[in-house]
């Protein structure tokens, strides 16, 4: 399922959420792969890819698998 929103917070500031709510310190998935505006992580039988675009304001577009309740909620609170 893919998601998005816009957010008035930085591309390195929206992946450090990303990384703190799902990672390791979050809900245990593994991080596989980051870069400047891209994020991916892994676990539980599913995936969570992030990429962030900046422009007046930042765009954030999430493609996950098995993780639909843990996305929205992310979006809904994490990035306001």
């Amino acid at each position: 399922m893919r998601y998005g929103t816009e957010t008035k917070l930085s591309t390195s500031a929206v992946l450090d959420r990303v990384s703190e709510y799902f990672g390791e310190g979050g809900l245990g998935l593994a991080e596989t792969s980051r870069d400047a505006c891209c994020i991916s992580l892994e676990g539980g039988g599913g995936d969570v890819t992030v990429t962030v675009t900046e422009g007046d304001k930042t765009s954030v577009d999430v493609e996950t698998r098995e993780w639909d309740y843990q996305v929205k909620k992310f979006l809904a609170d994490k990035l306001r």
